[in-house]
């Protein structure tokens, strides 16, 4: 791990250099592929740690960043600030690195809300719409509010127990607001049902690079903040989580049917965002083992299925100029040679086999009926209208004749199908190497 902070470090003064900084980024990830998972906790000083739940965010976090770099060669053809958006990458790549190998909850909190920082000036700076400045002022007001009684419950957790560390922990609360200023920033983050305002509006607006890093790594680290935070209260999480599986049950079941109500492209895969992670909230909150090792694979999974689909929706867009499906339909004619593409991650999103999506998904729901054998009615009704809207993204966008407005038609580039390959080969092959997800 000091291997990669040094390596980090000694990118930033390259950021004049488009390519060289994903060439690098990507060998660097490359090479970590082959490094040895079988560890449980390594220290790297006294505020340093990494374990496998961190090294996959870690890696995720890379893979995503030099993907980002590759989806925004328009940037790079028309000169748009080139160097600072690079130098805005690295430094929220670098954030997210700290956030995952930090063990101090001071520490997390400080570098969790310190990656706001690059991809509000992403939004406002890169963004597409005027309405992005409403965009940002969501993602950012949604979670600063949310994040004042964790930083707060942060304080009263180390008045008590003089320590902030991870794993140090001499504390035992019963307290309902301690319990919930810990967890409510997280829920914002991921989001859960009720707390989701912002994501789509954030999507919607954000340029290719803002979207790929929001939905797959940013949403994770709400995620990664229950599942350290989980050890803490552990008999709140026993008497309360009920009432959030609850409300992901229905929140999940509802926002798949708002997925299929959506005429745009980027915002039925923001709300299909939201249906994924009530799932992975609701295995973390069972507390059982294969319920956080699903949630876990669910995230990996889904930060790069839903960053493949962001892909392709912004190649619709850099052709068409549109993200609307009366626009952006009969893209089979169109642009032939991305249906295959188009149908790939549409199948991953809906959960079919090699995806690692299944597996994560399986895990969750056998954790779910293990906790309430009731469960099983919505989590069928949400299985089903995931494979409903991922087929209706699909068949809309492919099929039916092609705007008048559009002359000929139009072919990929090499540069797109290397990114949506990047995407699509770790999400299908990582389930020949589930020891990597199941030993922690």
């Amino acid at each position: 791990m000091l291997k990669l902070l040094l390596f980090i470090f000694f990118v930033i003064p390259l950021f004049f250099d488009f390519w060289l900084v994903q060439s690098m980024l990507f060998i660097f990830c490359f090479l970590k592929f082959f490094f040895n998972y079988d560890f449980d906790f390594v220290n790297f000083g006294y505020k340093m740690s990494v374990d496998l739940i961190s090294y996959g965010f870690i890696i995720l976090s890379f893979w995503i960043g030099s993907l980002m770099i590759m989806a925004s060669f328009n940037i790079s053809i028309n000169n748009n600030y080139i160097y600072e958006f690079t130098f805005m990458v690295v430094s929220l790549m670098l954030f997210l690195f700290f956030s995952f190998w930090v063990k101090n909850f001071f520490y997390f909190i400080f570098f969790f809300e310190f990656s706001l920082l690059p991809t509000l000036i992403l939004i406002f700076g890169w963004g597409y719409q005027p309405e992005r400045l409403y965009s940002g002022y969501y993602l950012l007001f949604y979670t600063l509010i949310a994040s004042l009684p964790l930083l707060i419950s942060i304080f009263y957790y180390y008045n008590y127990n003089g320590s902030c560390m991870f794993m140090v922990n001499n504390y035992s609360s019963n307290s309902f607001f301690f319990y919930l200023g810990m967890i409510g920033a997280f829920l914002v983050k991921l989001p859960m049902f009720m707390f989701h305002f912002w994501l789509p509006k954030a999507h919607v607006e954000a340029p290719i690079s803002g979207s790929m890093i929001l939905a797959g790594v940013l949403l994770k680290l709400g995620g990664y903040g229950l599942l350290r935070v989980m050890t803490l209260v552990p008999l709140n999480f026993f008497i309360y989580n009920f009432f959030w599986i609850c409300i992901c049950l229905y929140g999940g079941f509802l926002i798949s049917f708002v997925c299929l109500v959506q005429s745009d492209l980027k915002s039925l895969v923001a709300y299909s965002s939201v249906c994924h992670m009530s799932l992975v909230l609701m295995g973390i909150m069972t507390l059982f083992y294969w319920g956080s090792c699903g949630s876990y694979i669910l995230m990996l999974g889904h930060g790069l299925c839903s960053s493949g689909l962001f892909c392709l929706s912004n190649i619709v867009y850099e052709r068409t100029m549109s993200r609307s499906f009366f626009v952006s339909k009969g893209m089979m004619s169109f642009i032939p040679s991305m249906s295959l593409m188009w149908f790939m991650f549409c199948s991953s999103n809906m959960a079919s086999p090699p995806s690692i999506n299944l597996l994560g998904e399986l895990m969750v729901m056998n954790s779910l009926l293990s906790w309430s054998s009731f469960s099983i009615i919505f989590l069928m009704i949400i299985s089903f209208l995931s494979a409903c809207y991922s087929l209706y993204l699909f068949s809309y966008s492919q099929h039916g004749s092609y705007y008048s407005g559009f002359y000929s038609f139009s072919s990929g580039y090499v540069r797109e199908y290397l990114l949506l390959i990047l995407h699509w080969l770790p999400l299908n092959l990582f389930i020949l190497k589930i020891n990597f997800f199941i030993v922690y």
